[in-house]
């Protein structure tokens, strides 16, 4: 049986722990070192798993690696071979990738869907950049009560004040 397959939350945060202001704001406030790592990380991964939402707010797939958008419109289609679109489940969704030959994936949120995937157990790494600014309100990272233990990795400063935060899921 193949190891399972590591699936990579790859956030940024603001101090008080938003993602975002509201569920339709581009991500354009973390600052051109996290883009970059972000861009490096989901193109190793050569896919990325997202919800309908966020997929709205970028508005087209990511060049260079396979977007699947989690929704549950099922009307929604694509004729681009590198987007799909699919009401499967988080596992069924890293079966159907493993078919296909990827052992890893980049989940990119938004907090729905890193709630469906963290209450099934399938995150194994997260990669949070924390960015010096403070919200007071917004979306967070998760949108359902948790209860999972992570180990430290490592920490870096990738910009003046912006750190990288590597986490990996404990063993069991």
């Amino acid at each position: 049986m193949p190891p399972p397959m590591e699936v990579i939350l790859l956030m940024a945060m603001t101090l008080d722990g938003k993602i975002a202001r509201t569920h339709a704001e581009l991500v354009d406030w973390t600052g051109k070192k996290d883009k970059q790592y972000f861009v490096k990380v989901t193109r190793n991964a050569g896919v990325v798993i997202m919800g309908s939402k966020t997929f709205d707010t970028i508005r087209h797939p990511l060049p260079g690696r396979k977007n699947i958008v989690m929704t549950r419109d099922t009307t929604r289609q694509s004729d681009d071979p590198s987007l799909v679109f699919t009401d499967q489940t988080p596992a069924q969704i890293l079966a159907d990738l493993r078919q296909q030959g990827f052992d890893r994936a980049a989940l990119i949120g938004g907090s729905v869907i890193n709630s469906l995937f963290a209450n099934q157990g399938l995150i194994t790494q997260i990669h949070l950049t924390l960015v010096p600014k403070v919200f007071g309100q917004g979306v967070s990272l998760f949108n359902t009560p948790l209860d999972l233990a992570f180990e430290y990795d490592t920490c870096k400063e990738i910009d003046k004040g912006h750190l990288l935060l590597i986490y990996k899921a404990k063993s069991s």
